[in-house]
């Protein structure tokens, strides 16, 4: 068998890396990153209002950036033996398109219109908007939402897209349709961007766009009419087939062949989320929770669906056949801030400083600052009286999502330092994380070991240490620095025809595992009391203090 290469493309919240495999052995070739400049400089955000925008053009700018370092680390040899690109990326992240499939922020008029950019899967401007697709969807004949955990969320598709239709006419105007991320990078390395016929991606279609077998495709034009007249057709100008990602999009077009310096012929694959090919570069098996720790969460799950396919599990991201696995249900949580929570309280130490005594010793505190809080936070005690932090600094998407809850923090006094209070913070992840574990338990599906991959789970072991204790599990931590580059390299490898399915693509391209965190029965012990009081200030701060604000001030 002669040396056969893939390309995984990672698309994060910050910047995008691509990673060169050897699809025969695992070996890597060749691995870079790029940020997205005009992210860095905060353009066409407002955490305010919690909008979060990203330009087309910091997408394209950085994959061929990104893809041209990365090989450019390998021997001249390899490029011309590239088979396959496979593309994953955040979501929900969608954006507007005109009849053509470009992104309207890639038009003149368009180009400094946040509406007109990709919505990124952290932005809530459309509370109000899920709200009420969860009443009609809950009141109507069919429960379009009974898929998806019974709750809609503001992070997905339908949201987005009516809150823009709501508010900017010029977009309402110009969208013919709209595209996934996943599928529109994967679409375009194809040039064949059209938004009637390429193809979309069964994972992202199914955990975000209410789509299902069941309904024939999307939910009805008549749903989608009375949830708002301005929705009317336009379910006809999207999709009603998706495709797993072990298929292939299509051939790289000409132009992008050349951009990279690669064969005309290699296969594009159909696209996905990020935590989605994470899990599978991180081996996840049936029944094994695969959390994607960075500054969210994504919690995997995949099960036969002849074991599990006939629950309707309350609460989750959804239960898609085929979108992790194909062949398999995939089951997704997970939770709107995590590593997200200590760069808050980083921020919240540094800026002062920075104010005060200038940007480099700012700078200098910022990269020593949370290592720091940990070496300490590790060295404290866990007692029944330890603070407790509730993690909803972003809202929850994972159990019953809500993405107009607050943080807090309970039980502080004149002896909570900033190492006690981050330990708190680094605990209410972890209890976080635990309530979706028992959330499946309870709705009947059972999980036998918790894998981890991610920044936070290579960085820092402290947290990593704290989450086996508190879910009372062992937690494996994939060897890969970039588990979910190297998933989508190996759905690369099945679409291009190097590997006839998924498994034997793992069986030869994985790294396996490198760190085992197993829990300490005595800190255990503590955590399940502190847990529980942990929910009962969840419960507080939900049906009492923000009721009891919102009234005051409505």
């Amino acid at each position: 068998m002669g040396e056969n290469y893939v390309i995984g493309i990672d698309f994060g919240t910050d910047s995008v890396r691509a990673l060169v495999v050897n699809a025969n052995t695992g070996e890597q070739a060749g691995t870079a990153v790029r940020e997205y400049p005009r992210w860095k400089q905060g353009k066409y955000c407002d955490a305010s209002v919690s909008q979060f925008r990203q330009h087309p053009l910091d997408y394209l700018d950085s994959l061929e950036g990104a893809v041209r370092d990365a090989l450019g680390q390998a021997s001249p040899a390899v490029r011309q033996k590239v088979r396959g690109i496979s593309v994953d990326t955040t979501g929900s992240t969608p954006v507007a398109v005109d009849r053509n499939g470009t992104p309207l922020a890639l038009l003149p008029e368009f180009a400094e219109n946040p509406n007109g950019m990709f919505i990124l899967w952290k932005d809530h401007t459309a509370n109000a908007e899920a709200e009420e697709i969860n009443r009609l969807a809950h009141n109507y004949d069919i429960d379009f939402t009974k898929y998806v955990g019974g709750i809609y969320s503001s992070e997905w598709f339908w949201a987005k897209i009516l809150r823009t239709l709501r508010v900017d006419e010029a977009v309402r105007e110009n969208a013919f349709s709209w595209v996934e991320h996943c599928d529109w990078v994967s679409a375009e390395l194809t040039g064949i961007t059209d938004p009637l016929l390429l193809k979309r991606s069964r994972c992202a279609a199914g955990h975000k766009a209410l789509w299902h077998q069941d309904f024939d495709g999307l939910p009805s034009n008549t749903f989608f009419k009375e949830l708002d007249p301005l929705l009317d057709g336009l379910r006809d100008r999207l999709f009603a087939d998706t495709e797993t990602s072990d298929r292939p999009m299509g051939t790289i077009s000409k132009e992008w062949a050349a951009k990279l310096g690669i064969p005309a012929d290699v296969v594009i694959g159909v696209g996905a989320f990020d935590a989605h090919m994470g899990a599978v570069g991180a081996l996840i098996e049936p029944y094994s929770l695969c959390k994607v720790i960075g500054t969210s969460t994504c919690d995997m799950l995949v099960a036969p669906n002849e074991e599990v396919g006939h629950l309707l599990i309350k609460g989750i991201c959804g239960q898609v056949d085929g979108s992790i696995v194909p062949g398999m249900l995939g089951m997704e949580a997970g939770q709107s801030a995590f590593g997200d929570i200590y760069a808050w309280f980083s921020k919240l130490i540094v800026e002062p400083v920075r104010a005060l005594l200038g940007e480099e010793e700012a700078s200098e505190l910022s990269q020593r600052l949370i290592p720091h809080l940990a070496e300490q936070a590790a060295k404290l005690p866990v007692t029944p009286n330890d603070i407790i932090a509730i993690d909803w600094l972003n809202g929850r998407r994972t159990p019953d999502a809500n993405h107009t809850l607050k943080g807090g923090l309970l039980g502080l006094n004149l002896a909570s330092d900033s190492t006690r209070v981050f330990k708190a913070l680094v605990e209410a992840t972890a209890y976080g994380s635990k309530a979706i574990v028992e959330r499946f338990r309870n709705e009947g599906v059972p999980i036998h070991q918790v894998i981890a991959i991610g920044g936070v789970a290579k960085k820092s072991a402290f947290v990593m240490q704290t989450l086996a204790d508190v879910l009372n599990m062992p937690i494996k931590v994939a060897a890969s620095e970039q588990a979910c580059a190297l998933g989508a390299a190996m759905f690369a490898s099945v679409a291009a025809g190097v590997h006839s399915n998924l498994q034997d693509a793992q069986g030869a391209m994985s790294s396996g595992f490198d760190a085992v965190y197993e829990p300490r029965e005595a800190q255990s012990a503590v955590y399940q009391q502190l847990y529980q009081r942990y929910l009962e200030a969840g419960v507080y701060i939900e049906n009492d203090f923000l009721q009891k604000a919102h009234l005051q001030f409505s």
